[in-house]
């Protein structure tokens, strides 16, 4: 039977015998645990308490109502309360050769999807992005040595606006500090760098300067990018010493400090942005047996905790509880071909949307955007 003790035992010292959180034990076994449970129609093993509904589905409309078909791909999103107290969830489409950009899901205060739309569109391999402190969305291109960022408007009502001072790269995703305006942007390269952009005007992307991070012991220290639309050399290559991660992915701000995930060697990072101190705060090459790997995109729960969509791995959205210890929180069954993305919050926290990017038949036009209706104050120390 499995208890709590087996869930510490496992979680923190990986052994072979204790393999509770493998997506195969849960899915054998899931009476058995007083911690989740199993949703039989949409193969998942949930949180006690917590119940799973599909949202949307690529190649068919959210709601009657639109014209819009749900895009295929969906990778990184975010959401965005409205002025009539309902939300809408922005969700980036990966897809090749001006095929990509971003779809909107607007919801009602009573969390009914009353319509769906495009608020970019023409773009390619839209990939992660993040918020601006007024509640506008960055989309990032990977896109190769071409990608660029886009400032979208959640509502749609203006057009996205391309940010070239921020850089052309193979661009992933962007957090930004509120205490000082200032972005910064990881690249997804084995060789990529950390960014940092600083807006002449707070509120305006379009004119400022991007910095790169250079190693200095435990640190980084900042130097500006000479050439940020990479006219001359790729941007990872224009500073001499420039830090270097392997395949840098999610970003995310929280409480002082820029947290990013690194996919080739499976690391979440962590930037205190007053000192410059960077650590690594998981590392799976700890663990036997490590519960999280493919780490991808990265978001902050309403208590102040890491979520962390795997890229594969066991098809799971994982949480590190406040002893970075990672726990399980949502595992999708059936679905190996696919990618966990775009882990966010309603604006009142209690519910989590995120995507399989390619669905159960691993197809680039498949993907399904499901929304996780949580028990009250969910802490992932609970499940320790």
């Amino acid at each position: 039977m499995i208890n709590r003790r087996q869930l510490i035992q496992h979680a923190i010292t990986g052994l072979a015998g204790a393999q509770l959180l493998t997506a195969e034990s849960l899915l054998a076994k899931p009476a058995h645990s007083d911690l989740y449970w199993y949703d039989e129609g949409l193969k998942a093993t949930l949180p006690k308490g917590a119940t799973l509904r599909i949202v949307a589905k690529a190649g068919y409309k959210a709601t009657p109502s639109s014209s819009y078909l749900w895009h295929g791909s969906p990778d990184g999103g975010d959401c965005f309360g409205t002025s009539d107290g309902g939300w809408v969830y922005v969700c980036n489409r990966e897809l090749e050769s001006g095929a990509g950009g971003v779809g909107a899901l607007r919801f009602n205060a009573q969390g009914e999807v009353i319509d769906s739309y495009s608020i970019l569109s023409g773009t390619t391999r839209n990939c992660a992005g993040g918020r601006t402190l007024w509640g506008t969305w960055l989309s990032c291109e990977e896109n190769g040595e071409q990608g660029e960022v886009y400032e979208c408007d959640p509502l749609g009502k203006k057009s996205a606006r391309r940010l070239s001072a921020m850089g052309v790269c193979n661009h992933e995703a962007v957090a930004m500090d509120p205490a000082t305006g200032y972005a910064y942007l990881t690249e997804d390269r084995p060789n990529g760098c950390l960014y940092r952009f600083i807006p002449n005007t707070l509120g305006d992307l379009s004119v400022g300067v991007l910095q790169v991070g250079v190693a200095r012991d435990d640190s980084l220290v900042w130097q500006t990018v000479p050439d940020p639309s990479a006219s001359t050399k790729p941007l990872r290559k224009q500073v001499t010493g420039a830090a270097k991660f392997r395949g840098g992915e999610g970003i995310a701000y929280l409480d002082k400090h820029i947290y990013f995930t690194t996919k080739i060697d499976n690391k979440v990072w962590s930037l205190n942005v007053e000192t410059n101190t960077l650590s690594v705060i998981y590392d799976a090459a700890s663990y036997k047996k490590p519960v999280l790997t493919g780490v991808d995109n990265i978001a902050v729960t309403p208590n102040g905790e890491l979520l962390i969509a795997e890229d594969g791995g066991d098809m799971q959205l994982v949480g590190l509880a406040d002893n970075k210890v990672p726990v399980p929180l949502v595992t999708l069954h059936g679905q190996r071909k696919s990618e966990m993305t775009g882990p966010a919050f309603s604006p009142d926290g209690s519910r989590l949307y995120f995507n399989s990017q390619r669905g159960f038949t691993g197809s680039k036009n498949d993907g399904i955007t499901y929304e996780l209706i949580l028990p009250n104050n969910i802490h992932f120390n609970r499940y320790l």
